[in-house]
């Protein structure tokens, strides 16, 4: 039914993924918003969004730093990159696992760097990042993370930062 309603039909317009992630095709967006997923989030703002640790490929990138980069330069000023997530998971034997944690695991690459992550948005909050420093981001970060893990990342935050959280 989709392709007998796209097929000739004047009001639909397929182009090629290269055109439609092209940052500054997205820019041309009037008050562009993204809003992206993340496997995980480091507590300086780094985000994980396409493959874990070590040889483990979740999914491809799907134009995520694309549509951050287009919005960012986005008409009107509106430019807004979110990332939206839980702020845990369960592991299949039932370990819960924070999706905020002090660095992200060794071996897991970063998708979206520090500097275009402009809100993490969980289940407990807003962090609000773009324009803070390391220590504001890692409190407002800290503040949106699952109840459980909050007091051992406050002890990381200790670590990171040598002061009190």
């Amino acid at each position: 039914k989709l392709y007998e309603f796209c097929d000739k039909n004047p009001a639909v317009k397929l182009m090629p993924v290269d055109y439609v992630n092209h940052p500054m095709v997205i820019a041309d967006c009037s008050k562009m918003v993204c809003i992206n997923g993340a496997l995980g989030c480091d507590l300086y703002g780094q985000v994980a969004a396409d493959a874990m640790a070590g040889d483990k490929q979740f999914s491809g990138v799907g134009g995520q730093v694309d549509f951050i980069r287009g919005a960012a330069m986005a008409k009107d000023g509106k430019g807004i990159a979110i990332i939206a997530m839980p702020s845990m998971t369960v592991k299949r034997d039932g370990t819960k696992i924070s999706k905020i944690t002090a660095h992200l695991p060794e071996g897991q690459p970063v998708t979206d760097t520090r500097h275009d992550t402009d809100y993490v948005v969980t289940e407990y909050g807003i962090a609000q990042l773009k324009g803070k420093t390391n220590k504001e981001r890692a409190r407002a970060l800290i503040n949106i993370a699952h109840p459980d893990f909050r007091e051992g990342l406050k002890e990381d935050f200790k670590k990171m930062f040598k002061e009190e959280f």
